[in-house]
This record gives structure tokens, sequence and C-alpha cells, in this order.
């Protein structure tokens, strides 16, 4: 009850920051809300839902039979950090009754797209997203921060380490709370700890061939999230 009741603090939390903004949609929820309406109206809810930003958004434009033959939905929105994800999280992943979420987050807030952002402020949103996940009976997969060693729109912010220390938290964190942990970092770093330029353009973004590689790795993590 008491963990439960920290995630609704944190989540009320997050809606005040939201707020704060001349009554802009800063988490964005109106991108989602008709979709969202119309599979609770229909009652045809996904077998996993994708929480992410533009990496989990472009995942659903580059190959789209992918989700469709899993039943599994993409709610990635570009640009977007944890806090804003935390906000969305009820109404476009928990209200979806799906029976896991796959988180991929973290990388803008590294990169300072809604303000600096410690690791702390990081995974206690990644945290909190887990546990209303948990709370609600949804299997949840944490999946790792891609490789990134300078970001093209904020350059010199030396990525390396933070994300290197996140990944390492939420392997940890999975392990400890019984949740599943996917390591796509592992898969598509340099030994110069960027990412491979065979899966990305820009050293951020995933292209066809990077999302090719992730796609039989969270396969098997959620096989392995399902199982549990």
């Amino acid at each position: 009850m008491k963990t439960f009741l920290s995630v609704v603090c944190l989540f009320f939390f997050s809606m005040v920051i939201a707020q704060d903004s001349k009554n802009q949609d800063w988490p964005n929820i109106n991108k989602y809300q008709s979709q969202n309406q119309q599979i609770i109206e229909g009652g045809d809810y996904p077998e996993v839902v994708f929480m992410g930003n533009s990496i989990t958004e472009g995942w659903v434009n580059s190959n789209p039979d992918f989700f469709t033959s899993h039943n599994f939905l993409g709610r990635g929105i570009s640009g977007q950090t944890t806090p804003q994800m935390l906000v969305r999280f009820v109404p476009d992943v928990v209200d979806l009754q799906p029976g896991a979420v796959a988180i991929l987050a973290g990388t803008n807030d590294i990169a300072g797209n809604t303000g600096k952002a410690t690791e702390k402020m990081i995974t206690d949103n990644i945290k909190a997203m887990a546990q209303l996940a948990k709370a609600n009976g949804i299997k949840v997969v944490l999946c790792s921060v891609l490789p990134v060693d300078d970001y093209p729109w904020a350059p010199g912010l030396q990525p390396i380490e933070k994300i290197a220390s996140i990944n390492i938290w939420l392997k940890n964190y999975a392990k400890n709370e019984g949740h599943t942990y996917v390591d796509y970092y592992t898969a598509m770093v340099t030994e110069e700890k960027a990412m491979d330029e065979t899966y990305s353009e820009d050293g951020v973004h995933t292209n066809k061939e990077g999302y090719l590689v992730m796609e039989p790795l969270i396969l098997k993590g959620l096989a392995k999230a399902f199982s549990k």
C-alpha cells in the first residue's frame, strides 16, 4: 500500500508540473486520446504497449507489421522525456489493459529536452511507471537506453557514462523487483561507446537495421516476462 501511495503521489506531482505551461498539453496526452478511446470502447486491448519516445514512434512507422502481427501497440512520442511519459502513463498504458508494457526511456532526459535531469530524476520516473504498471497487474519490461556518444541537437553533454550508469540501474532494479530487463545497448554499441553506424544515421535514432536487431531481443524479453 505504501508503494502504491508513493506512485500516486509521484503521478499527481507530475500532473501539477504539467499544468505549469499555461494549460498547454505538455505531455501530449491528446496525441493518442481518440485511438485509446476506440480501443477502450471496443474492448480490443493490446497484448503489449510500447512506451517511449521517437525511437519507439519510429519503430511503429518503420515496421508496423511487427506490431500488428503480435498485437503490440506503440505509444511513443518524439522528443519526450520520462516526466512526460509518467504523466500520460495511465491513459496511454494502464487504461488499455495490456498484459505487459515495454518501457524505453531516458535518452531525451540526458539530452536535456525538458531541462536538466539528474540520473535519480530519470530513474525515479521510470520506477514510478513500473510501479503503476505492477499495481495494475501489468508485466514490466525495462529496456536499456541505447548508446549515444553525442546528441546532434545538444552537443558536448558527454552522455556515455550517464547512459551506462542508468542501464546498470535498470538491470538491477528489474532483477530486484521481478521485472524483465532487455539489453539493446550491448548489441548496438561500438568500442567507442557510440551507436554502431550500421544501426543509425545520426548516432541517436535507430534505423530499420537497428530495429531488426531490437525485435528478437524484445520478443525474447516479453516471453520471459510472461513466463513469470
